[in-house]
């Protein structure tokens, strides 16, 4: 009785504030985040250390773990769509999809991609050119190339939309499907039953709220430094802490200000339009670059991924120096298990979304299709600016003499801080203040429409209904994920990139286990079909596949 009036009165006031929500799911939620704030605010080097000797824990203990778990999301993915299993649609018995396979691939693109190519398609290769991972491998060299392109399209190839895709598939399976609520909880259904809608399935819910939270935040202050970046190189301003708030403030402003005027289809049309702006830079590139150069890397780039996977894939960096009382952890720590640390935190948001357009589409195209057409347009993105920026900085030591002075110059502009990468490359092309400027509202305009999107998804994980719910509730989220960028910012001071790798390591671990235990709970949905009424009768559709 007691709990059931708690409850009720805590239903009460959601509704005086006029809020339509799991109140226990979404008050826990943000009470949590704001005192994670209030802590930044008052105790903010405490807070800075958890964060640091908590990343050096997991990096040290559970690195091993993060690296083998993605590689078994992935085969289990496989497994999946060639199985009998394949054939399963992805909502009612009869469904179709939704939109055709080209508004679908440029969906995928909106989605995922778009703010993590403009950051690293530059800042990544040069970063493993200079100083190679790789035992045995001369920084500057042919090798040394080969290897960072071959690690920079691991890191946002194949492996990446493996961890977009598993909870997209989840999300899709149980959501469409079971017509259950939407919410992270739903899809641990055959594992906890009716235990969805109480307290497990809550924390669940909660912990999915926050690991989300805190990935959009990262992300958001590493688009802030970026743009920041960007109009020091344009106006000479200084790229200081003001300044990375100030913009992150217009980001913000930007995204709760289209909550509040519900301009769906101008944000849409805007998205597309952002897409089409970094497509055509890209081509700029390629055109007005060594096109030939880049073209014959494009088809060498694919060879070379395809050779060199199973060897990253497993690779543990084991015999590294690990010294946690200095952050040695070895090179995987501050690259591999931060990327699917931060990329599974972005999980739920990323695979809701792709769930939502996927309606109708079977496992088969589900998995292939999340899989192969963003890897495919990475590998394509990386091809053309990754080598060119090796080309600018010289590959090789005769290359590197012949060069002269010009040698090195985005190696030491990546150095001097990785978000100005995209900008000095960029000074090699014609029409630089343009181009340069195009680039700083491609950037602009794809975080702050992640950042938009976001606040629905985390408003519907609260809610369990795709229907967004009161525009006060999507801003106060809005305004929470700007919030908790702005405290990240401000505790990563001049640390920057590495401050912010320490928070989402650590927040990323209990997202990481929660997708882990999707596979269980998957294998168990598939057994309860029926697949003599789910496949396909006789020959199957060249569709289907």
């Amino acid at each position: 009785m007691k709990t059931t009036t708690k409850e009720n009165q805590v239903e009460n006031i959601a509704r005086r504030l006029g809020l339509k929500t799991d109140p226990v799911i979404f008050f826990i939620s943000a009470g949590l985040t704001a005192l994670f704030v209030l802590l930044l605010v008052i105790v903010p080097e405490p807070i800075g250390e958890v964060f640091a000797l908590g990343r050096a824990w997991v990096v040290t203990n559970l690195g091993w773990f993060f690296i083998l778990g993605v590689n078994v999301w992935l085969g289990f993915l496989i497994w999946a769509a060639a199985s009998r299993h394949g054939h399963i649609r992805l909502g009612p018995k009869g469904s179709e999809p939704e939109y055709s396979n080209l508004s679908w691939f440029t969906m995928l693109f909106a989605g995922g991609i778009g703010t993590v190519l403009m950051f690293w398609g530059v800042a990544e290769p040069i970063s493993h050119f200079q100083k190679p991972p790789l035992p045995g491998v001369e920084p500057y060299s042919e090798q040394a190339a080969k290897d960072a392109i071959s690690i920079a399209i691991y890191h946002l190839g194949l492996h990446t939309w493996a961890i977009f895709t598993l909870p997209g598939l989840a999300f899709a399976y149980f959501i469409n499907r079971y017509d259950l609520p939407v919410r992270v909880s739903s899809v641990f259904y055959p594992l906890l039953r009716e235990g969805i809608h109480g307290p497990v399935g809550k924390a669940i819910d909660i912990v999915a709220i926050l690991g989300t939270i805190f990935g959009v935040a990262v992300s958001l202050g590493l688009g802030s430094s970026q743009i920041a970046a960007g109009l020091s190189e344009l106006f000479g301003w200084d790229a200081s802490t003001f300044l990375k708030i100030m913009i992150l403030a217009v980001l913000t402003m930007v995204a709760v200000g289209s909550i509040v005027a519900g301009l769906d289809s101008g944000v849409k049309l805007l998205s597309n339009i952002n897409i089409g702006m970094a497509v055509l830079l890209m081509i700029f590139v390629l055109v007005t670059g060594s096109t030939l150069f880049l073209l014959r890397g494009i088809v060498e780039t694919a060879g070379l991924y395809l050779q060199n996977l199973p060897r990253l894939a497993f690779w543990n960096d084991m015999l590294a120096n690990r010294n946690p009382s200095n952050g040695d952890w070895g090179w995987q720590g501050d690259w591999t298990v931060f990327y699917w640390a931060w990329t599974v935190t972005w999980s739920p948001f990323i695979g809701l979304f792709v769930a939502r357009i996927s309606r109708g589409r079977t496992i088969r195209e589900f998995v292939f299709g999340v899989l192969l057409a963003p890897t495919a347009f990475t590998l394509i993105w990386f091809s053309i600016f990754g080598w060119q920026a090796i080309g600018f900085d010289g590959i090789g030591t005769a290359a590197r003499e012949a060069m002269g002075d010009q040698a090195g110059e985005i190696s030491r502009a990546v150095a001097e801080s990785i978000p100005l990468a995209l900008f000095v490359f960029l000074e090699h092309f014609p029409f630089t203040l343009f181009v340069q400027g195009v680039a700083i509202i491609i950037v602009a305009i794809f975080f702050a429409t992640s950042s938009d999107s976001a606040s629905l998804v985390v408003d519907m994980l609260c809610t369990g209904h795709a229907k967004p719910g009161p525009v006060r509730q999507r801003v106060f989220w809005g305004l929470a994920e700007g919030l908790v960028a702005a405290m990240l910012i401000l505790l990563t001071g001049d640390t920057g990139l590495t401050a912010l790798q320490q928070v989402i390591t650590v927040v990323g671990l209990p997202i990481f286990v929660l997708v882990c235990m999707m596979i269980p709970s998957l294998v168990r949905g598939f057994k309860l079909e029926d697949i003599d009424n789910v496949s396909v009768n006789g020959r199957p559709k060249l569709r289907d596949f």
